[in-house]
């Protein structure tokens, strides 16, 4: 049971629980009150307020609309005025731009075509919306007198600024300096960059807007006169060079050469001026020359300043070639910035036209000078063509691609002007084969020496000067198809439609070929010449010296593999000629050594007592070989072998066939008494004899 106290307290504490949820319902109650009044009081405050919108929606739509309709009015009013505006601007842009046009586009570029548009826009105008207008007559003229001013601008600047490009600049730019480990590319400036803008500028406004191609022909005449004139400063270059310590390169190049010794292969090959004026100087003088270095006598002298001209003409021709494509290459790069594409082909060979034709003449003049030359049958004249035919052809794809997209008949040019060197090139090499063949046999041409003639010495200098264009000769005789000349079999490998195109090695072959007939011409020549000498023996030293002559020039050059090309072993060939003329020459001797012999000589008894008729006959044999003796040494001490080995040989060889018979011939009379002069018969010692025969040959002995 539970105690009372408890009880009593627990129902104390429910109690005072039960009041204060009472408190708390009374409070929430209270509140609730208050909160429905102040909602009433909200919702009648927001129902007077939207009333109140509603009136004042009423009255403000309507203003509302009418200042949007003033906007919408004053813009309009705006526009209006700003239309009105820019076209009065129209009917002034005459009067505003008069001093601008006046005064020209220099050195105000830019300002000058703002000033141009507005004229052009200004014309736009009138022709749309009042074509009948005298303004636009005014403003016609106006953009007209813009447009030739800018015109005469565009022809001032190119005039004023386009220079020759300096000699030194364009050896440099062509890369003549092999010597340079690395070469620089030489970039050539024509015209300022500022001014290059301008120019740029004033052309694509003419395009666009000028609907003018004229300045076209105005770029092309200036830039051609000056490609012109730079080129033609490169021959007064070389001109004046000739006559002074030939300094043809630019501080800065000689500089890199002193501190550059590493070299590099050649970067195309260039003329060594010299090389042919001293063959030319050769094959013009009428002179011997010995293989140990004697000459003979001329009265011709070398004419060195006419050659020396010679040398600087085709060496300036040749860098003048080389100038053309690198300035034309230039110049179409600095076309390619100024004319529209659809023009610049045609633009380009428009102004190449002066300074190609200009070569290509002066080219066709060194053809027509050597075909003059040759009709005086003066075939030294053909090597000036060589040098120049293989620079022409070495330059020829570049030239090809420099000039692609030109006219045919601007491409065509060079390879004419090749054409026509390599058909005279062949016409000399032909006329010189066969002048060697029918070249008259005059006496008074003969050398009386019996030594190398003129003819073997101009034949053996021409075919060396071949050896330096060795595929130059061969096309030039494979452009003429001359294997059928030379029944030299055409392989279809080695050859195709254009006579270009022969390989190295049929070229090459045809050329040993020709080498072949030029020799063997000599040959036939030289046999016939011999015959005019009336003693043989002269004849066989005059063909040995010339065979020996020959057959040296071929070894000391590379004639000789040249030759073997088509022809085995060609020394062995001329060294039997030669051996067979040497035993010719001693034959003549048999008339000396005939009197050392027994023949037709009865035997004799030592210590026997010789008749009359025994004694003359041992008599007239020491007469007999003594008067030969004399007699031959005398002759053919004036006789020459220039060739000092060759001299010496058959000096030896003759010492020891007649030494050794006389030596003999006087051992078997020495104990035989047959005159009481002995003296008087034996005259000479068999060292005497051999002293005798060492002073053949020798002018001087």
């Amino acid at each position: 049971m539970i105690p009372t106290e408890d009880a009593s307290a627990r129902k104390r504490e429910i109690e005072e629980k039960l009041k204060q949820e009472q408190d708390t319902l009374s409070f929430i109650r209270d509140n609730l009150e208050k909160s429905n009044q102040l909602t009433k009081g909200m919702v009648s405050i927001l129902s007077s307020f939207e009333t109140r919108l509603v009136h004042l929606e009423e009255r403000i739509i309507p203003v509302h609309k009418q200042t949007e309709n003033l906007q919408r009015l004053q813009e309009n009013v705006d526009k209006t005025l700003s239309c009105l505006d820019h076209v009065i601007s129209y009917y002034h842009v005459a009067k505003e731009t008069d001093k601008i046009i006046k005064e020209g586009p220099a050195g105000r570029l830019d300002e000058y075509l703002a000033c141009i548009a507005k004229i052009q826009k200004a014309v736009e105008y009138f022709q749309d919306n009042n074509p009948d207008s005298p303004e636009l007559n005014t403003v016609k003229a106006r953009f007209e007198k813009g447009k030739e001013l800018l015109e005469a601008e565009f022809r001032s600047l190119l005039t004023r600024y386009s220079k020759p490009v300096p000699p030194i600049l364009i050896l440099d730019a062509i890369g003549v300096d092999d010597d340079l480990e690395v070469q620089e590319e030489v970039t050539l400036e024509h015209l300022p960059e500022a001014v290059l803008q301008d120019i740029i500028c004033i052309a694509g406004w003419l395009v666009e807007y000028g609907r003018n191609q004229d300045f076209m022909n105005v770029y092309y005449q200036i830039r051609s006169s000056q490609l012109d004139r730079s080129i033609k400063g490169l021959k007064e270059h070389f001109r004046k060079s000739s006559s002074s310590s030939g300094v043809l390169y630019s501080p800065a190049v000689q500089n890199k050469r002193k501190d550059t010794p590493t070299k590099k292969p050649p970067k195309r090959p260039v003329y060594i001026p010299g090389t042919i004026r001293k063959a030319q100087n050769l094959l013009k003088q009428y002179s011997q020359h010995g293989l140990d270095g004697k000459k003979g006598g001329s009265n011709l002298s070398p004419l060195e300043g006419k050659d020396d001209m010679l040398d600087i003409e085709i060496d300036s021709y040749i860098h003048c070639i080389s100038a053309f494509v690198k300035l034309a290459q230039s110049e179409y790069s600095l076309l390619t910035e100024i004319i529209p594409e659809h023009h610049q082909k045609k633009t380009f060979d428009s102004l190449i036209q002066e300074a190609l034709d200009n070569l290509m003449l002066e080219g066709e003049s060194i053809v027509s000078a050597a075909r003059r030359a040759i009709m005086r049958h003066d075939y030294s004249a053909v090597l000036t063509i060589f040098p120049i035919l293989r620079h022409l052809k070495q330059t020829k794809p570049e030239f090809d691609s420099t000039l692609q997209g030109t006219a045919a008949s601007t491409k065509n040019k060079l390879p004419a002007l090749i054409t026509s060197m390599e058909t005279i090139g062949a016409k000399a090499l032909e006329e010189f084969a066969d002048s060697i063949k029918n070249d008259p046999d005059k006496e008074y041409n003969m050398p009386k020496d019996g030594t190398v003639h003129e003819l073997t010495s101009n034949a053996i200098l021409f075919l060396q000067q071949l050896l330096d264009f060795q595929e130059t000769a061969g096309a030039m005789l494979a452009s003429q198809v001359l294997g059928d000349t030379y029944n030299i079999p055409l392989d279809p490998r080695e050859t195709s439609s254009s006579a270009s195109s022969y390989s190295s090695e049929f070229s090459r072959r045809l050329l040993s070929t020709y080498i072949c007939k030029v020799l063997g011409n000599l040959q036939l020549n030289l046999l016939s010449k011999s015959k005019v000498y009336e003693d043989p023996a002269l004849s066989a030293i005059f063909l040995h010296n010339n065979y020996n002559y020959t057959l040296k020039s071929l070894e000391k050059s590379e004639l000789i593999q040249l030759v073997a090309v088509t022809q085995k072993k060609p020394e062995n060939v001329y060294r039997e000629l030669i051996e067979r003329e040497i035993q010719t020459y001693q034959r003549s001797w048999l008339r000396v050594t005939e009197y050392l012999t027994d023949r037709n000589m009865p035997p004799f008894q030592q210590g026997a007592k010789l008749k009359d008729k025994e004694r003359q006959m041992i008599k007239d044999k020491f007469k007999g070989f003594n008067d030969g003796l004399e007699e031959l040494c005398k002759i053919q001490k004036g006789w020459a072998i220039p060739d000092k080995e060759q001299r010496d040989a058959i000096r030896q060889a003759q010492k020891k066939v007649v030494s050794q018979a006389y030596r003999d011939f006087l051992s078997r009379y020495a104990n035989i008494s047959f005159t009481k002069n002995p003296e008087k018969y034996n005259k000479y010692r068999p060292e005497q004899v051999e002293e005798m025969i060492e002073k053949l040959f020798d002018t001087s002995a």
